[in-house]
């Protein structure tokens, strides 16, 4: 009896697991891909760099169009708080003014996480950007609706100046 081999070869179920043979006699199992000696890890790496660098460019895209949303949902506000000028109406006024402020303040932050030097995020920050200002002007617009702007030359009168006498009439006699 060859030495390692006797309990092996007594029983059927028993896998020896060294190799000495340069070829394999037991096949890979279906959809594994055993990495060759030719690829290189750098490809590897690559490749995830690059759908990083994809799903990145993918995310900012989506955070870019998410101001569109609120405001579909700010302008639907407006409508139904009419364009009388009460508490409500103020407030979702003032409310559609500060957010898109307060986002357009921190537009850094926002793309923060999708910052890498393969992807490009000035056009989903302009995008971000032009949406917040789209959200500013439907305030403004607004506003303008419920009468709180002063666009009219009345809303100006009390710091026009008096305007000057051209003629002077005075009391008299009568002339018969």
């Amino acid at each position: 009896m060859e030495k390692g081999k006797g309990v092996l070869g007594s029983r059927k179920w028993a896998v020896e697991f060294t190799d000495n043979s340069s070829t394999r006699d037991i096949l890979d199992p279906p959809g594994f891909t055993r990495a060759s000696p030719d690829q290189d890890d750098s490809s590897l790496t690559r490749q995830k760099k690059d759908a990083e660098a994809n799903w990145k460019s993918q995310k900012a895209w989506e955070v870019a169009q998410a101001p569109f949303k609120n405001l579909m949902m700010m302008g639907f506000m407006m409508w139904m708080a009419g364009n009388t000028v009460h508490l409500f109406s103020i407030g979702i006024t003032f409310s559609a003014l500060w957010q898109p402020l307060s986002a357009l303040q921190g537009v850094g932050k926002v793309f923060e996480p999708y910052k890498d030097n393969k992807v490009d995020l000035l056009a989903p920050k302009l995008l971000y950007i032009a949406l917040n200002l789209g959200g500013m002007l439907l305030g403004v617009w607004k506003l303008n609706s419920l009468g709180l702007l002063p666009t009219h030359a009345s809303d100006w009168v009390s710091s026009l100046s008096p305007a000057h006498e051209v003629e002077f009439s005075g009391g008299g006699a009568a002339l018969y």
